[in-house]
């Protein structure tokens, strides 16, 4: 497998955990804020749907598939992240380290998406969730990302370097 084979696939492990876990927060937000578990995730589609998908409760195709698959897209884009910062060590993870990493990775998405990017593409679930469920939404994301790079067995932890530019020879 080569190193950029490795990287995307450490970076959709990575991200699948962290869009399972923020998902099941995002639900119980809903639950609490809005009295409704979908909420959130349906107002993620309103990249595709506008306005009307913010306002979306219960489940339909067209608000809550499209909501999660945008969701989980993101947090691909995330985990990636993630994965360059903890792959530059030559060392395997230590469990401290892992974790603070994927803190601040949650941390910096958490200020991109609130903060630096317009309203059009904001995450949607911000306008359906209370500040605390926010802040659990990304705390969840960030304990989720270190959980496969913990996870996995010792020896393969050894090549996680990012592929430097034009490096395409297969590492086994």
């Amino acid at each position: 497998m080569s190193a950029i084979q490795d990287f995307v696939g450490r970076s959709l492990a990575s991200g699948t955990s962290a869009s399972v876990l923020s998902t099941i927060a995002l639900a119980c937000g809903g639950h609490f804020d809005c009295r409704n578990t979908l909420a959130p995730v349906n107002a993620v589609s309103h990249w595709v749907w506008g306005d009307r998908a913010i306002h979306a409760n219960g489940p339909a195709w067209r608000y809550t598939a499209v909501g999660y698959v945008i969701h989980h897209a993101m947090s691909v884009f995330w985990a990636a992240f993630y994965e360059a910062w903890v792959g530059r060590s030559p060392q395997p993870q230590r469990p401290a380290a892992a974790i603070l990493a994927g803190l601040a990775v949650a941390a910096a998405a958490c200020v991109v998406d609130l903060r630096l990017t317009p309203k059009r593409l904001t995450p949607g679930f911000e306008r359906r969730l209370s500040p605390w469920s926010l802040a659990l939404v990304y705390v969840a994301f960030g304990l989720a990302l270190p959980l496969v790079t913990l996870c996995r067995p010792r020896q393969r932890q050894d090549a996680r370097a990012i592929p430097a530019a034009g490096a395409v020879a297969d590492s086994d």
